[in-house]
């Protein structure tokens, strides 16, 4: 689905979907085509369920979004923090 049809369908919603084509540019993530895992009425619901499927593969690409946003803005950042070795 694209940006357009989720917010047609879940209107007023926060939706946790999985990124299934996404391109970088310009420090920016543009994603063309995703999929709707879920909808929630409270955001802290979607994190949980963020963070359960996160857990459980952190190689997917899953983002949280407020059907509110005509447009999804997504800043790439490096991340800065600090990694164990194992």
């Amino acid at each position: 689905m694209n940006w357009a049809s989720i917010r047609e369908k879940y209107p007023d919603r926060w939706v946790l979907v999985e990124a299934l084509s996404a391109k970088s540019q310009d420090r920016k993530r543009y994603i063309e085509e995703m999929s709707v895992l879920s909808d929630y009425d409270e955001t802290k619901d979607a994190w949980n369920a963020y963070k359960e499927h996160h857990l459980a593969d952190p190689s997917r690409e899953y983002y949280i979004f407020h059907t509110s946003n005509e447009v999804l803005e997504v800043l790439e950042q490096p991340f800065t923090g600090v990694r164990s070795r194992p």
